[in-house]
């Protein structure tokens, strides 16, 4: 790159340049040269730039929940479409506007206090929550090494940090033998998982890796990788490939059965019982009906180890049962629940998760790690091979490069920060905030249900749960209240709850979300209920008798 080389190349010579060179130390206009590139892509602007990035990025590091706190809170009250109007404009200007200084101003006064304070103890609404300040730190390091696991060349070391680091999950879930971890843990021919960028894609490479061992080699088929979807069910006499999950199933497994060209229809939802678990008897009854069709193959049956909605847990063992009967491939989305078998005391919630084809874990939930971290497991270090992909400058045949086996090319080493979080909070630091989180859910339901004007709909099995706001008249009236009167009854309740939900929201104080669902599962309607999901360790059970006490003002306001 030659010192003549001028970044947004600028018209003119060597004059007109050095002319609004000489602009800019006038006027203070900032302009795209061969210089300002040098200076922007090795250290900030000015010396005022780094003071002003040093001043901030002290507070995040080193005082993270202080910083949100003070500059966002939980968020300012101002609504979606105000917000928009403020950034309208799409053109990209061919000069800086602004140096790194100016920047990092506006993104902590303009920005920051509009965005959403997930680190708030008041924040209960969603599987988003505090960052231990390490975290922060973790993840510019990640950064700044700006490692690619796609391949052995971009990552080195890295690499081998991530087959140990799933290793030690892989164990936590499958629970194997030592000699089976001697064998696999660098074994560069086998994988026992892989990180992906979130519980959607893990989900979508589990259901990948099903669908392909559905149609193994036959004939002159040799595999749906290479031969397609459509040769493979021609071949192989299928008419149609569902996937059984309950209701509470997420919708990334719909994304996933219309991206592997299975159609989302073929998601079969199983019915619940009262408790929002899988309904094992109506389980088994379609895949009675499905064999029936004669036709028709299913890919995979999925167990669910913390519903999105509920937190609720299937009965895995009983389903796991059920697939090695069948032989069908069990597959359990833990994105959720997953980090609750670090917890002595609620690990057993969990049981039958070893005996699972495939685990789905979230890193960004419960592992506390920054959003764009997910991961898949497999019990079987070779099913991996079902979704194998090479290239000739990349991922060659016989390299030992991990981007071979994953969805994603490019991905960042999260496990970099997984495996220094676990050094850092160990298997008792993870339980402590674990456990926090399901007994303060059990307390919060305890408190919904010492008030009157509470309904507790769905208890927490971990460390989310479901509730409404029912006033004393509608209570007295649904008693005694049955068919359209009742879904009348419960639709004036359900506008009653969006309001004061949204009303909460906006405010900014303090956040819940909301979902809908059947009270029963005979009922033609489902209800507005409020969730929350607590996971905060600072949340405390003076923070939720807020929460409630905001609520019911809110509603005695209308």
């Amino acid at each position: 790159m030659s010192s003549s080389f001028s970044f947004f190349s600028l018209p003119g010579n060597s004059t007109w340049a050095q002319g609004h060179k000489n602009l800019r130390k006038t006027t203070g206009q900032l302009i795209a040269d061969r210089k300002s590139l040098d200076r922007v892509f090795i250290r900030p602007d000015d010396e005022n730039s780094k003071k002003t990035l040093v001043k901030y990025m002290e507070q995040i590091l080193f005082g993270l929940h202080d910083f949100l706190n003070r500059h966002v809170g939980v968020t300012e009250e101002i609504s979606i479409t105000e917000l928009a109007k403020n950034y309208m404009d799409v053109e990209i200007s061919d000069h800086p506007q602004k140096n790194l200084g100016q920047v990092i101003e506006d993104i902590i006064k303009d920005i920051a206090p509009k965005a959403v304070n997930v680190a708030s103890p008041y924040f209960i609404g969603h599987m988003t929550s505090a960052l231990p300040f390490f975290m922060v730190h973790l993840k510019a390091i990640t950064a700044a090494l700006n490692q690619n696991l796609i391949k052995m060349e971009t990552s080195k070391v890295l690499a081998v940090i991530e087959r140990q680091v799933l290793a030690k999950i892989h164990r936590l879930i499958f629970k194997q033998s030592d000699e089976f971890y001697r064998a696999h843990v660098q074994n560069t021919r086998t994988a026992l998982g892989a990180f992906t960028s979130g519980g959607t894609t893990a989900n979508m490479t589990a259901m990948w890796v099903a669908r392909n061992h559905l149609f193994p080699p036959k004939d002159d088929f040799s595999s749906i990788e290479e031969d397609g979807l459509f040769k493979a069910m021609q071949v192989h006499q299928t008419d149609r490939v569902v996937i059984l999950v309950s209701r509470r199933g997420h919708y990334s497994l719909r994304k996933a059965s219309g991206i592997l060209g299975l159609g989302n229809k073929n998601i079969i939802a199983i019915d619940v019982k009262p408790d929002h678990t899988i309904d094992i008897d109506k389980l088994k009854q379609t895949i009675l009906d499905l064999k029936q069709e004669g036709r028709t193959k299913i890919a995979a049956i999925v167990g669910i180890a913390g519903a999105t909605e509920t937190g609720t847990i299937d009965p895995l063992p009983e389903m796991a049962d059920i697939c090695e009967q069948e032989q069908i491939h069990f597959h359990v989305d833990a994105a959720w629940g997953g980090p609750i078998l670090l917890s002595d005391t609620y690990a057993h919630l969990l049981s039958g998760i070893e005996r699972a084809d495939s685990v789905t874990i979230d890193g960004h939930k419960q592992f506390y790690m920054p959003m764009g971290a997910g991961m898949v497991y497999f019990k079987n270090a070779l099913a991996l091979d079902a979704i194998a992909y090479h290239a000739r400058y990349v991922n060659r045949k016989g390299s030992v490069d991990l981007g071979i086996k994953t969805l994603e090319g490019s991905r960042e080493a999260a496990c970099l920060i997984l495996d220094a979080s676990l050094k850092i909070m160990g298997a008792k630091g993870y339980a402590l905030m674990i456990d926090h989180g399901i007994e303060t859910a059990r307390a919060f339901a305890q408190k919904i249900e010492e008030r009157p004007e509470f309904e507790l709909v769905t208890p927490p099995v971990l460390n989310i749960l479901t509730y409404r706001l029912v006033p004393m008249a509608f209570r007295q009236k649904l008693k005694t209240a049955s068919g359209q009167e009742r879904k009348k009854l419960n639709q004036e309740l359900d506008e009653i709850n969006i309001r004061i939900q949204r009303i909460q929201r906006e405010a900014g104080r303090s956040f819940v979300s909301r979902t809908r669902l059947k009270l029963v599962p005979e009922d033609d309607f489902m209800v507005v209920v409020l969730r929350s999901v607590i996971m905060n360790p600072y949340t405390t059970e003076i923070i939720l008798d807020d929460i409630l006490d905001e609520q019911e003002k809110i509603y005695h306001q209308f």
